[in-house]
């Protein structure tokens, strides 16, 4: 992943002037000697707030973006707090359980410590990452941090991230509705141009010199037989306009996300369709929502630091078919057919992601709307189709509505080894009482038709990630055993 943070990690123990130091400090040895490799031990502990600023100044002297805070006994309540407010990155706080069994000299009462440090820093405003069960052994604790660090590179990610849009979007599209209040609110930048900007800047990089080994890396991903040889330097093109674009208008971000318009304009005016540069972008952690969907791009970012791996974006898009369901799925897979649906989109989903015979294509709905009836597909070429390969999946996305709130949802599932016998890039997903989150959740909070998907069960991650950003509502695919508020108790 190139456009993903890497986190470096440290660690300041806390002790309260009326507690034995020398417990924080060997609580704090033994969780660095457990966590191994990886994590820079800051050997200012902290009593007073004096300490605490000569402990960020070591932090961030040794080049941590990321930080644990660890009461090793009590812990003195401001100083430690202040840590969050002082330290410019994502800070994790955990207590010590107590040892050896002596709770004579050996009692550091982090228990009652953690109460505390909460309080405080709900008193001043900041943030804090505390899992779920704070007061740990060395070595429950190394596993904790280690769990940390995915949302820690989230984290990092977002306050530098810039999102670069190009165009509105289209006409009846307006679920993608994007105000950006709530970017601003997530500390994320954007930069909104017209598709005319794009197309001036892609026109400038006709000839570029770069685009024959741009050519030649999609022949090699691709494989013989598998691409459009014609469109392969309009295609190398275009990618290079992206990447330069990104890296002259980042600014003073470090990260970008894109969110352009793909029709229907663009085909015809550009040559091609954009979805397999924009599968290759986002294989690298650089993710080109469709349809100038920003929300939709920000979640894809966010899946590329939890997973540090490919994502995609799909439509919900499809019901199955009852006949499919009932030979390829009954009695294999422990679904019902309301937990089945099809995941698509024209062709933007990375080609690690999708079966052997994924191919670049021509988009057929574009196809039908844009070129003469009848006629051979021209520029309406230019998407990755195919099924998506079995993979545990977690679909997900952050959203803000148009009353200005920022809400999200989580579920988790599995793409089925199940030919789709359809177009685009497809695949059957199952996720366990989909029937009840698509009604209760997708259509009762008016989410729109896109979902980022990453490839792997990340919803502990994303869960932690999203209240740590402030977000009050969350949504999941509740068992049945669990209602919906909006759930009628009288239909069986």
């Amino acid at each position: 992943m190139q456009n993903v943070p890497e986190v470096k990690l440290g660690i300041v123990a806390v002790s309260r002037d009326c507690f034995p130091i020398g417990l924080s400090i060997a609580r704090r040895e033994a969780i660095v000697k457990a966590y191994g490799k990886g994590v820079y031990e800051c050997k200012v502990t902290v009593e007073n707030e004096k300490d605490m600023l000569n402990a960020v100044a070591d932090v961030k002297a040794a080049g941590c973006n990321a930080l644990v805070v660890f009461l090793g006994n009590f812990g003195p309540e401001t100083p430690e707090t202040l840590i969050a407010k002082e330290f410019d990155g994502p800070v994790m706080f955990i207590a010590a359980a107590e040892g050896d069994g002596d709770l004579i000299n050996g009692r550091g009462d982090a228990y009652c410590g953690m109460l505390n440090c909460s309080y405080n820093l709900g008193m001043r405003h900041l943030k804090g990452y505390i899992p779920s069960y704070p007061v740990l052994t060395a070595e429950e604790a190394a596993v904790e941090m280690k769990k940390f660090l995915p949302i820690a590179r989230a984290v990092i990610g977002i306050k530098n991230l810039k999102i670069i849009t190009f165009g509105p979007r289209p006409q009846d599209f307006f679920a993608c509705n994007a105000p950006i209040k709530g970017l601003y609110e997530l500390g994320i930048e954007i930069e909104e141009n017209s598709e005319l900007d794009l197309f001036v800047s892609y026109k400038a990089h006709a000839g570029d010199e770069r685009i024959p080994a741009v050519c030649e890396d999609m022949k090699n991903e691709m494989g013989e037989g598998r691409y459009y040889p014609d469109m392969l330097e309009r295609m190398a093109q275009f990618e290079l306009t992206l990447l330069d674009w990104a890296e002259e208008h980042k600014g003073a971000r470090k990260y970008v996300a894109f969110a352009d318009k793909c029709w229907p304009a663009f085909p015809e005016q550009f040559g091609f369709e954009p979805c397999y540069v924009n599968s290759r972008l986002a294989s690298r952690g650089i993710p080109v929502s469709c349809e100038v969907d920003i929300y939709g791009a920000l979640s894809e970012y966010i899946g590329s630091c939890i997973s540090e791996d490919a994502v995609t974006l799909l439509d919900i898009n499809n019901s199955v078919p009852a006949s499919l369901f009932e030979k390829e799925i009954k009695g294999k897979f422990d679904y019902k057919l309301t937990d089945t649906f099809m995941g698509f989109h024209c062709g933007n989903t990375p080609s690690c992601k999708m079966c052997a015979d994924r191919a670049v294509k021509y988009q057929l709905i574009q196809h039908r709307l844009l070129e003469p009836e009848g006629s051979e597909p021209d520029f309406t070429r230019g998407t990755l189709e195919g099924d998506i390969a079995p993979s545990d999946i977690t679909f997900y996305r952050l959203q803000c509505d148009s009353e200005g709130t920022v809400r999200a949802y989580i579920a988790e599932g599995e793409v089925l080894p199940v030919a789709t016998c359809s177009f685009g890039g497809i695949g059957v997903f199952a996720i366990k009482e989909m029937g009840r989150f698509y009604r209760h959740v997708l259509v009762q909070k008016r989410y729109p038709h896109h979902g980022a998907v990453a490839f792997g069960h990340y919803g502990a991650a994303l869960f932690e990630l999203f209240k740590y950003l402030g977000v009050a509502d969350i949504a999941y695919n509740q068992p049945a055993c669990l209602p919906y508020p909006t759930e009628n108790p009288f239909i069986k």
